[in-house]
């Protein structure tokens, strides 16, 4: 390949894009959705178990002259990726060129209900574990033999500002997400030759969403006064940086790690 094509494909427009989303039937998955949609991005809208969500936001967008498909699968399961895979492929006749790893195995934020550390088990590990760095393996092994058909692949993980600032211990969650870290940074390594490049955007508490809505709005509030500019994280404010590492914007950054907290950790 050409300098001149390496140039072309690791700068592909947005609007010629297959973007595929993690968990985007709800919750900050949905926003990141749609923020693709506003760049008028084709959508693979995964979901697992919010199929009338996912339809609707699916239905939304093509009602707006978007494009998007609603699929199901369980990341976790390889099979399962591969098909939803192939599934992007046949609706849209191109290979899906971005994907976000979103999808969140079952957890509410909610610190009074915590498991303390003298008490989790390490079953409780691994589930996360499965749910972070297993389902991003499994998307990103499906989708490079796209990559490698267009000459290039963007992924996009979504971390968590805990791992460098664990206000509350989150022990199992935010091991995983340290661990979908190394990961982003030793895939971002193994995977730049072949015009991949792979990036992390954490959050931290976003007001509000279904896994922070069990957070009581004292603690909302607590966090926006330590934030240099005063407030939480909204979806759509996070939604936005997603959207940068997808485009041509970001054609010389990988293995990065953006958090996007209002500044409340600055790393």
């Amino acid at each position: 390949m050409s300098n001149a094509q390496a140039f072309t494909t690791s700068a592909m427009p947005l609007d010629q894009q297959v973007v595929l989303i993690t968990g985007a039937g709800r919750g900050v998955g949905s926003s990141i959705a749609k923020a693709f949609a506003h760049e008028e991005s084709a959508l693979v809208i995964n979901y697992r178990y919010s199929v009338e969500a996912a339809e609707e936001l699916a239905e939304a967008v093509r009602a707006r002259g978007g494009r998007a498909v609603a699929v199901e699968a369980d990341v976790t399961d390889s099979r399962a990726v591969d098909a939803m895979f192939r599934t992007a492929q046949e609706e849209f006749g191109a290979p899906v060129s971005t994907v976000v790893n979103n999808a969140l195995v079952d957890f509410s934020f909610n610190g009074d209900e915590r498991q303390p550390a003298d008490e989790i088990d390490f079953s409780d590990f691994t589930d996360q574990f499965r749910g972070a760095v297993g389902a991003a393996l499994n998307t990103v092994q499906a989708a490079m033999s796209g990559f490698r058909k267009i000459g290039s692949g963007r992924v996009i993980n979504i971390g968590s500002n805990l791992v460098q600032n664990p206000v509350v211990p989150y022990h199992d969650y935010t091991a995983a997400k340290a661990a979908l870290l190394s990961l982003t940074r030793t895939f971002a390594k193994d995977l730049g030759p072949s015009g991949v490049r792979v990036n992390m955007v954490s959050g931290g508490l976003l007001r509000t969403t279904d896994a922070s809505s069990a957070t009581p709005e004292e603690v909302f509030d607590q966090i926006a006064a330590q934030t240099p500019l005063g407030h939480v994280t909204t979806p759509e404010e996070f939604a936005s940086a997603v959207v940068f590492f997808a485009s041509p914007a970001s054609r010389a950054v990988t293995g990065q790690n953006l958090v996007v907290d209002n500044g409340l950790v600055m790393d």
